[in-house]
């Protein structure tokens, strides 16, 4: 697939030398990290930029998810909303998010062995844990994507395009995506990477981001039905994405790989946040506060579950906090 890669110039040359500082990191009462980024805010047909630069290009990464998921809908796939919810996540590799892949895959005859996401032990460290002490190792079912890649291998069944080459960008399945994502963004896609579980990954400046994610919202169809109904099959009991849609009614939420979270309310605000070093720790916590300036009652007492505090001898020391 590397060769079909479409090129552009270094994103570093489209606004990432604006990032500003978004979240701090104190010890004890002093600063000791900071976190720079950018945040954007989508409402009623226009952006407006709470830090940063927001023609910013970002690989949105996992927080893709839900845009890919409607595309697939789009092509005619039809899941349980507890599977969709699945296909939109980074899920944690319980038990419950696995038997929820299965299904996918056993409701279209397929098995494990057909999905191509990269073997993985699951992103719950105690999940992970319990795996190794019991004997195994990575597999393509616990790899955290592998919800979205069952969603893919389902919708080739459905359209009866080949199965094993659905991560080739020529393949209909990747084209259909492609086609979707220009539609809902208001963007050509200019640059396509490789994600890290081996899907195609697609650049996007953030306000193209934003306005997509606000789509999606707006309707209110299939793709929103599910996250929201089941916000802990999109992430996990404990995850910040999980914890953040079960404080805000309605809120469809998503985290994506190097410090990238978006969220929307049918209507608006949808907001995206990136941290520029990749940091995930602050992303959620910033995309909280960046709600609350758009007017939005997120609880405050939630802030503790949206960011790891600083540990120092293993007891909580210090913390993460928004700088909006």
């Amino acid at each position: 697939m590397t060769s079909l890669l479409k090129t552009t110039s270094s994103l570093l040359d489209t606004g990432a030398h604006s990032h500003v500082p978004v979240a701090a990191v104190d010890r004890n009462g002093f600063d000791e990290s900071i976190h720079y980024g950018t945040v954007v805010v989508f409402v009623a047909d226009s952006s407006t930029v709470l830090a940063g630069h927001g023609d910013s290009v970002i690989y949105p990464r996992s927080s893709l998810k839900p845009l890919q998921a409607q595309a697939m809908i789009e092509c005619g796939l039809s899941l349980t909303t507890q599977q969709l919810a699945v296909g939109c996540a980074s899920h944690d590799g319980s038990a419950e998010h696995l038997d929820v892949v299965r299904s996918i895959l056993t409701s279209v005859g397929l098995e494990v062995d057909d999905l191509r996401t990269t073997p993985d032990l699951p992103f719950d460290r105690e999940q992970a844990e319990r795996i190794l002490a019991g004997g195994g190792e990575r597999n393509p079912l616990q790899m955290n994507c592998s919800g979205k890649h069952a969603a893919m291998l389902a919708t080739c069944q459905k359209m009866g395009w080949a199965t094993d080459s659905y991560l080739d960008l020529e393949h209909p399945l990747q084209q259909a995506i492609i086609s979707t994502l220009e539609r809902l963004s208001g963007q050509p896609i200019t640059h396509i990477g490789v994600d890290g579980c081996g899907a195609p990954t697609h650049a996007l400046p953030m306000s193209a981001l934003a306005r997509a994610i606000a789509q999606v919202a707006d309707e209110r169809g299939a793709v929103w039905n599910a996250m929201t109904s089941h916000p802990v099959l999109v992430g996990g009991p404990s995850r910040p994405v999980t914890r953040l849609m079960q404080a805000v009614p309605g809120l469809l939420a998503k985290d994506g790989a190097e410090g990238v979270m978006v969220a929307a309310l049918p209507g608006g605000p949808s907001i995206v946040v990136k941290v520029s070093d990749g940091a995930s720790r602050a992303a959620a916590l910033v995309a909280a506060s960046a709600l609350r300036l758009c007017g939005v009652d997120v609880p405050s007492e939630i802030d503790r579950d949206l960011a790891p505090p600083a540990l120092g001898g293993g007891e909580p020391v210090g913390r993460v906090r928004s700088l909006l």
